[in-house]
């Protein structure tokens, strides 16, 4: 059984961004893991029996930085069809490293591993079939089921020794064995459980040349997962290289955010040696996600150096755990994490300027109207606002500000700095803006029951700099409310997405931040949506309906992009509902672990829909499918109106 407390290791240094060696595999003329620098990989998305295509796509996406080309093999056709794909590649000047994406068909692995640099298996299908039936072992039929595995996986294993193939054992959260859910159920520990028994198969051949992964689509899942698998790792002495990325993560603003989170988490811990950012879009547009990740990872500069801390984490990395904290106002203890949107710079605020995070001003009605995006607080600083707010929005303005207009206005709070304090009475409820890399008096803090942290920083380890305050604040017994503010100058939006999407996850992911507060040079709408939707990725605050859709591949039955738009645009305003988007049954109902509903390709032109991982209307034709869906969501209660 694998052990997972709080006080495992599971990355070299939890204050400091230090690399995690691994094992130096060759997967063909590449090397990754050791020393080498973090690979860049995709998949394509064509019909892997279309030499010509194949090739096309291949070469597009190599030619955006690809430097590990995966292709599906789902019978022995497509595996032998990869010798015509990697020749005519060749032809061109291309040796790009060709993988094998293997699911059920042990077969045309073994075919492809004679004729591709590396095989990916999944151990929840390798040698398992799906039925989601619970079944009672015994440690001796169960142990009868491990020598089955081993049976049926070795022949593999022994080829890709001959013919110096290297091989990912790629687990996913959605597609564990009954076996595996029967005995440690849909956790973290059964994914790594299930990747470990592969593992010790190769180990008994001596065989290393392997990369493993453990992707999920919800990112905390995802995070623990890889850091469970890390400190199994370390524990037996070897560590094998780790291929990260989110699962059907989706497209657009959302698939970067969640990919960010994610990938981006277990990065900032020194934890990756190749990423693939799992979008629904075509596969060379993923590939400079990838690379402003990766990039953002190698650099040392900005780095403001911790000094040493207590290592006793005083929360699981394994399992997800809120702080415990005051309640304030809306804020800390059970409330979601507020977002707070910043109007400081404004000359003169009007109402329009509201429409940037979530709220519209109707003057004919003289009614505020907000979305399920609106921000909680907004920050004026020393600006005045000369009309009335809806109640449910906060003001927050500099001290001096407030002392002199507002202090006794309902709605309007001081933020403060740690010299203004002693003009205040302990009482105040206030925001008290701290540089986190301060020395910081937790004796006067600790007077002041009623203020809100907020925490910032320039330097670019944030996310250590707030970690170090969040074990400082359990060992001083500092239980205020903390919103995490970011900043990132980066002019282009996607950049500034990604930057502050990959420093907050791993923060929201550790139970650390009761509110988000994102500062750039970008318009008040997009800070908006990509601090809401770092918080929806984070499953800390659900504020739209969640897309669980996989990135396509030659298996896929249907046009993924133009699909996912189309449910898109039906199903938007069905606030926290999840709904999962797959092109095949590979990536159906296992991979779709925890989405409401689901919309499967089960052949040419026909769709199976799901309630959660169950059937309920088989082979509907293509046309009519997104309208059996929604009759779907009506029938069990889900749907309302878009108003």
């Amino acid at each position: 059984m694998i052990e997972a407390n709080k006080n495992l290791n599971y990355c070299v240094n939890l204050f400091k961004r230090i690399r995690l060696q691994t094992v130096e595999v060759n997967i063909g003329n590449l090397k990754m893991g050791g020393a080498n620098p973090i690979r860049l990989q995709s998949m394509t998305t064509t019909d892997t029996m279309n030499t010509e295509l194949s090739v096309e796509q291949s070469i597009r996406m190599i030619d955006s930085g690809c430097e590990i080309v995966r292709l599906t093999a789902p019978s022995k056709n497509e595996a032998e069809n990869l010798a015509n794909i990697k020749s005519s590649l060749a032809a061109k000047g291309y040796n790009t490293p060709l993988v094998a994406d293997i699911h059920f068909t042990p077969n045309a692995a073994e075919i492809a591993a004679k004729i591709v640099e590396k095989v990916r298996v999944n151990p929840g299908n390798y040698a398992d079939k799906k039925k989601f039936e619970e079944i009672e072992y015994t440690e001796e039929s169960y142990n009868s089921e491990l020598e089955r595995i081993e049976q049926k996986f070795t022949p593999l294993v022994l080829l890709c020794i001959k013919n110096n193939t290297a091989m990912r054992i790629g687990t996913n959260h959605g597609s564990l064995s009954d076996r595996i859910l029967s005995r440690f159920g849909d956790t973290p520990e059964g994914m790594v459980e299930s990747a470990m028994e592969f593992i010790r198969i190769c180990q008994k051949h001596y065989y290393h040349n392997l990369v493993i992964s453990m992707k999920a689509s919800n990112t905390i899942v995802m995070v623990q997962a890889y850091r469970l698998l890390v400190a199994t790792m370390m524990k037996q002495g070897i560590c094998y290289p780790l291929h990260l990325g989110v699962t059907e993560a989706g497209d657009g603003e959302d698939g970067r955010i969640k990919s960010a989170v994610g990938i981006g988490a277990l990065l900032e811990d020194g934890i990756g040696d190749t990423i693939r950012v799992s979008l629904t879009e075509e596969p060379e547009f993923e590939i400079p996600i990838a690379r402003k990740l990766a990039e953002k990872f190698n650099t040392t500069e900005n780095i403001f150096i911790i000094s040493n801390t207590d290592n006793t984490i005083p929360y699981s990395p394994f399992h997800y755990s809120r702080r415990e904290t005051l309640t304030i106002l809306n804020i800390g203890n059970n409330h979601v994490p507020i977002v707070i949107a910043d109007l400081s710079t404004k000359n003169n605020i009007k109402q329009a300027n509201f429409f940037g995070f979530g709220y519209t001003y109707s003057v004919t009605l003289d009614k505020w109207n907000l979305t399920d995006q609106a921000a909680d607080y907004v920050y004026i600083g020393d600006n005045s606002i000369d009309f009335e707010l809806p109640g449910t929005l906060g003001v927050i303005c500099n001290f001096n500000n407030w002392n002199t207009n507002f202090r006794t206005k309902k709605g309007y709070y001081p933020k403060l700095e740690i010299n203004d304090l002693p003009s205040i009475s302990y009482d105040t409820i206030g925001f008290i803006e701290i540089e986190a890399t301060d020395n910081i008096n937790y004796s006067i803090l600790q007077n002041y029951v009623n203020c809100i942290l907020i925490l910032k920083t320039n330097y670019s380890n944030a996310a250590h700099i707030y970690r170090k305050l969040q074990f400082d604040f359990a060992n001083n017994k500092i239980d205020n409310p903390v919103v995490l503010s970011y900043f990132c100058e980066n002019e282009d939006s996607e950049t500034f997405q990604l930057t502050v999407s990959s420093e907050s996850g791993v923060s929201f992911i550790d139970g650390f931040g009761d509110g988000i507060w994102l500062k750039g040079n970008q318009p008040l709408q997009l800070i908006n949506s990509t601090s809401f939707g770092i918080l929806q990725a984070t499953r800390t605050r659900i504020s739209k309906t969640e897309y669980i859709s996989c990135p396509s591949c030659g298996r896929t039955l249907f046009d993924l992009q133009e699909t996912t738009a189309k449910i898109r645009k039906e199903t938007a305003h069905l606030k926290g509902l999840k709904i999962g988007i797959m092109g095949c049954i590979v990536n159906g109902p296992g991979e779709m672990a925890d989405a409401d509903y689901g919309y499967v390709g089960t052949g040419p032109g026909k769709i199976n829909l799901y309630k959660e991982k169950t059937v309920k209307k088989k082979n509907v034709p293509e046309e009519e499918a997104v309208q059996e869906l929604i009759l779907l969501i009506k029938e069990n209660g889900d749907w309302k109106d878009n108003e």
